[in-house]
């Protein structure tokens, strides 16, 4: 009897640490995967990478606005919000390979990771500076930042024989009409208009393939225009409904619930954008306010767009 209860006892024990075992290297490789070195990405086909999905508002689980582009070897990033690091290690992404930042405007939930990407980008290390393109006041940003780290950073540079102009900003001002094409892949940027601060969206073209990425509250005729031809488009989802129950509900916010709401494209508009240029797949991101379920979002389009509508969500890839 003593015998049996003994191995019984051992058995336990051992069941007992081969579960700690097991969970402490779950845990390792956990960690690991948040500090390991991560290998460029490469892309058989044009592909879009939803890294942070969300807007201006904090939320852990949808992270500010930035979407990637990948093409062969080469990574673009439209805008960069809270927590792009971050973000694009969640999604495979080195923070050092993307080349160029293309601003849909200056909001401020559209810039607010450009410091986090210039330095963060120069551990890794990145040896150039981070070329940003945007609408008009671009570069007096970038200066800005740039003029604000350089002491802390060449100090660090010296200390750590690093090239400082890794953790650097190299912006440029484009308006209407900005082009460039490289190796079969050419971006296009259009103005879509001014409500309230300059916007921009881009047209990008790999093969037969044409994709437009916008911001919030694009002019529909210009957004449209810009589209027309392309197989994607990826716009700002407004969920207009929300606001008017929670004004409905007695929210004591309301005039300022009316104001915000004023500033963004609702739902039913996007949709319609989507049928008129004629795009077969509909992508929504910055999704305010984020949907319990994606079906929430879905309804409201299918009224006005018949065609493939993605809600985003972290990390989602697609081929435009």
């Amino acid at each position: 009897m003593v015998g049996r209860l003994g191995i019984l006892v051992l058995g336990v024990v051992s069941l007992g640490v081969s579960v700690f075992l097991t969970c402490q290297s779950l845990r390792f490789r956990e960690l690991a995967e948040g500090i390991t070195w991560l290998a460029d990405r490469s892309f058989d086909r044009p592909t879009l990478v939803m890294v942070g999905t969300g807007a201006a508002n904090e939320n852990p689980q949808r992270l500010g606005p930035v979407t990637a582009v990948g093409v062969a070897n080469r990574i673009v990033l439209v805008d960069a919000g809270r927590g792009v690091a971050e973000a694009l290690r969640h999604c495979s992404i080195p923070v050092a390979q993307p080349d160029t930042v293309l601003l849909t405007s200056l909001r401020p939930e559209n810039v607010i990771g450009l410091d986090d990407l210039a330095f963060t980008g120069w551990n890794t290390p990145r040896k150039h500076a981070l070329r940003v393109l945007g609408p008009p006041g671009t570069r007096a940003l970038a200066d800005a930042i740039n003029a604000g780290n350089a002491p802390t950073l060449d100090a660090l540079a010296r200390a750590r024989g690093l090239d400082p102009a890794g953790a650097r900003l190299d912006a440029t001002d484009i308006t209407h009409g900005f082009a460039e094409s490289s190796d079969g892949f050419s971006i296009r940027a259009a103005a879509v208009g001014n409500d309230p601060v300059a916007s921009l969206a881009y047209r990008f073209e790999a093969g037969p393939r044409a994709w437009v990425v916008s911001g919030v509250r694009p002019d529909p005729d210009r957004l449209v225009e810009l589209a027309t031809g392309a197989t994607t488009l990826v716009g700002a989802g407004f969920f207009a409904r929300s606001v008017d129950m929670a004004i409905e509900a007695g929210a004591e916010n309301a005039d300022r619930l009316r104001v915000d709401a004023r500033l963004q494209l609702p739902l039913e508009q996007l949709a319609a954008i989507a049928t008129r240029s004629g795009v077969g797949t509909l992508v929504v991101t910055r999704l305010t306010p984020p949907p319990l379920f994606d079906e929430q979002f879905k309804t409201p389009i299918r009224d006005a767009f018949h065609g493939n509508v993605r809600i985003a969500h972290e990390c989602d890839e697609l081929a435009p």
